[in-house]
């Protein structure tokens, strides 16, 4: 069914049916419970902790080896995408995803080649959204810090990173 067709369906309901279609969606689906719950109640910080805790739990879980999964990771911030947050709480996540690869890299020492390179990408499209929103500024600092610790990893990690935070880095 198409967004006009649906729309035309909702126009032909009364106030109640809405109300009840709505309460029926709420049960059926999680995702749709956790979008109105957002929608209804925007608390973005509080959402943005509990998708920075699934991160980081899949780098630094609190019981047993790390996972590194990083498809959980990608739908982590997918998932927050489609609550609409304020795009400077998007980057902040898709931030933090790669300063817990990097975290990792620094106490764990090196990783496979798949880590680095699915890391460089995620990096690269944080800041394409950091450009874009012109937050390049305000990340500075945090991704400078992030960077310097990965200075002695290896498979060209760092001078890859460095050489994206350059490709967006404003003076």
């Amino acid at each position: 069914m198409s967004k006009a067709q649906l729309k035309k369906h909702l126009s032909a309901l009364n106030k109640e049916q809405i109300i009840e279609v709505m309460l029926e969606l709420y049960d059926a689906r999680k995702e749709a419970k956790e979008y109105l719950e957002f929608y209804l109640n925007p608390n973005e910080d509080e959402k943005l902790e509990e998708y920075k805790r699934i991160i980081r739990d899949e780098f630094f879980p609190r019981r047993g080896e790390p996972k590194c999964r990083f498809n959980i990771c990608r739908k982590a911030i997918s998932d927050f995408k489609k609550l609409k947050p304020h795009p400077a709480c998007l980057a902040d996540l898709m931030l933090y995803y790669i300063e817990n690869g990097c975290e990792m890299t620094s106490m764990y020492g090196d990783m496979w080649e798949q880590y680095y390179t699915t890391l460089e990408t995620n990096f690269a499209k944080a800041m394409e959204l950091i450009a874009q929103l012109g937050y390049t500024k305000q990340f500075s600092k945090r991704i400078e810090r992030m960077l310097k610790s990965v200075e002695d990893c290896g498979w060209g990690f760092p001078d890859t990173l460095y050489d994206i935070y350059y490709e967006y880095k404003v003076d």
